[in-house]
């Protein structure tokens, strides 16, 4: 998987136009500083290439449309907070969606396929749905310390919180997800 979140390669041709404002250059080098860290993160969380593409967008999207017009003071913790949200709502899209479906399969036939129980990504999407549910703070800690591979030490910086809490923070979300899983077994 993170193989193919190197290969996901955002053009940078646009980048470099003449017609750009030098206000907005920040926005520039946000990208260009954090854009492969962004695009790893997303491609853990959402696992779609057109997904990343949309949540990458929408993230950098939303920083140069910020109402006040000015750099976020810790344009890494924004960028990464924002793109993380923007990542939990369309897989909370998707999950209003799987459960739309699934309950119009279930009033067409009520046996479970023991096949569909023990595929892969079946589990990696229930798992997701439930990262999804997770209370915010615990949500935020699970994206940066195990999608993003962050240590405790940097999702601690980027949520501006002691790397001691953040382990507590992951601890706790574990625990739920673990309980979570077990029940929709």
């Amino acid at each position: 998987m993170f193989g193919k979140a190197a290969s996901c390669q955002i053009p940078w041709d646009f980048v470099f136009s003449d017609g750009l404002e030098e206000s907005q250059q920040w926005i520039l080098s946000a990208m260009l500083k954090h854009g492969q860290e962004l695009v790893t993160l997303l491609w853990r969380i959402l696992s779609n290439e057109q997904d990343v593409y949309d949540a990458y967008q929408s993230t950098f999207l939303k920083l140069a449309h910020r109402e006040d017009r000015c750099k976020p003071i810790h344009i890494k913790a924004y960028l990464f907070r924002t793109a993380s949200n923007i990542a939990v709502s369309m897989l909370r899209r998707r999950l209003a969606e799987r459960n739309r479906i699934c309950s119009v399969a279930v009033t067409v036939r009520n046996v479970n396929s023991p096949v569909s129980e023990f595929d892969s990504k079946c589990l990696a999407e229930s798992l997701r749905c439930c990262i999804a549910e997770l209370p915010e703070h615990l949500r935020n800690v699970i994206v940066l310390r195990d999608l993003a591979e962050l240590s405790y030490a940097q999702t601690a910086r980027i949520l501006g919180i002691s790397a001691a809490t953040a382990r507590v923070y992951r601890c706790k979300a574990v625990q739920l997800l673990a309980v979570w899983m077990n029940r929709e077994r």
